[in-house]
């Protein structure tokens, strides 16, 4: 028989996702009821500007006071919405304290100190779901640490920020710069009126925390991962990554060494070949690429972001919340038994795309080649290409007929090749007379 006490439920932050989080909770609260196996009630909703006006949101739940909205004693789980680390962190091992568990999308706490709130919650008994902070609507935290539990997990490989995939594709597909292109998302709503989050890889960071630590059973937090934003990307480099077959993304990557003796987790920049899954996922979305060893490869793939997916995700994590309550029992808590180190990005082992400004005269490619050599970094490709400016300062290229003495420009792609020993060849590079500039540097990932 279907219990009739309705489970309560506690919503701190009620913005576009938790809006559209209490509107579905007040719609569809049958289908929710049969789902559960109890009815369920929205008990309260905090918020730091109660005269706000929210469509759809019962005026009648507002209160200011989160504290005493979680310390009520009946609260059964707590949804929480606000992001950001304190006062967020206190509420909820303050909601665990109480008997609730707590339903997550605050990736920037998780990523921070998430081992902190999974020992809190297994000490009180209580869940802690976070598939919302991944992602947003894609089933992802869960595949992971469910149905990838008895599988090794080996690569992570993702699109994990909608702004910068929308910023890259715009540039990919319209020839547009880095400022355009952010104009524009910015205009769409795809970017905040401060972007620096997204820009500079913050966002992005803090997910593959997240993703590594569930992927290889380990502690990962932010300061863990290798970050590289994409304000640097020109219009010379997507044009460069089309004639190598490729397109550029800012991708999250987590991997477990070949020896499984330590993972690494880093955010950047790369180029990656055309027939790469990822390299189709356009506009906003996310796409997350998963190598194991018996499952092979997987892709997740649709909306990272937004107030009705992510608010999807929320849901499905109340409704196991809420199962679990009526059950006696919790789910997967933190597995973190592997305890591997993190190892550093110079470590990491990888390929470079170098676009290097030259003088335009015999042996400066002898010289490049030289210096590669002595870092013991094997090249891949060269092309290179001459920049005769006439007196009006205009720059013709061409394959050759430069005068000795003029510029041209230089393109190095490298094969594997450890980060560290990358790194120093392209600063040795700086130093060679010939060199006047390293344009840009962007990683090969995905072959």
């Amino acid at each position: 028989m279907m219990r009739t006490r309705p489970l309560k439920v506690a919503l701190l932050g009620c913005g576009v996702v938790g809006s559209e989080v209490a509107r579905i909770m007040t719609t569809h609260t049958h289908d929710l009821t049969a789902r559960i196996g109890a009815p369920v009630e929205l008990a309260g909703i905090a918020v730091r500007r109660p005269d706000r006006v929210r469509q759809g949101v019962p005026a009648d739940l507002i209160t200011t006071d989160a504290t005493a909205l979680v310390k009520r004693g009946d609260i059964d789980v707590v949804v929480e919405v606000i992001g950001g680390i304190e006062p967020v962190r206190t509420l909820i091992t303050t909601a665990f304290e109480h008997g609730a568990s707590v339903v997550s999308a605050n990736k920037a706490l998780l990523a921070a100190d998430g081992a902190t709130l999974h020992a809190a919650a297994v000490k009180a008994g209580v869940d802690l779901y976070y598939e919302a902070a991944v992602a947003g609507a894609i089933p992802l935290i869960r595949p992971l640490r469910e149905s990838l539990a008895g599988d090794k997990v080996n690569r992570v490989l993702g699109i994990v920020n909608g702004t910068t995939n929308f910023i890259l594709d715009r540039m990919d597909s319209t020839g547009a710069g880095y400022s355009e292109a952010l104009d524009e998302a910015t205009a769409l709503g795809y970017a905040e009126a401060d972007p620096t989050a997204d820009v500079e890889g913050f966002d992005a960071a803090a997910k593959a925390a997240i993703l590594a630590g569930i992927a290889f059973h380990t502690r990962v937090t932010i300061g863990d991962v290798h970050r590289e934003g994409l304000t640097e990307v020109t219009a010379a480099d997507i044009a460069s990554a089309k004639r190598m077959g490729c397109t550029v993304k800012l991708l999250a990557i987590c991997d477990r060494s070949a020896d499984g003796r330590s993972v690494t987790a880093r955010v950047h920049p790369a180029m990656i070949p055309l027939s790469h899954p990822l390299a189709s996922v356009r506009e906003a979305y996310n796409a997350v690429f998963v190598e194991a060893d018996a499952a092979g490869q997987l892709m997740f793939y649709g909306p990272g972001a937004g107030g009705a997916p992510t608010a999807s995700a929320v849901l499905g994590d109340l409704v196991a919340a809420c199962r679990n309550k009526l059950a006696g029992t919790t789910g997967a808590g933190e597995s973190a038994y592997t305890r591997l180190p993190v190892s550093p990005m110079g470590e990491v082992v990888t390929r470079y795309h170098i676009s290097l400004d030259v003088a335009d005269k015999p042996g400066v490619l002898a010289q490049v080649a030289t210096v590669f050599a002595e870092h013991d970094v094997s090249i891949d490709t060269v092309r290179q290409q001459s920049r005769d400016r006439g007196a009006d300062g205009v720059a013709a290229e061409g394959a050759s007929g430069a005068r000795e003495g003029g510029e041209a420009s230089l393109v190095v792609v490298t094969h594997r090749a450890p980060d560290a020993a990358l790194s120093a060849t392209v600063e040795a590079l700086r130093k060679l007379d010939t060199v006047r500039g390293v344009a840009s540097i962007m990683r090969v990932e995905g072959e």
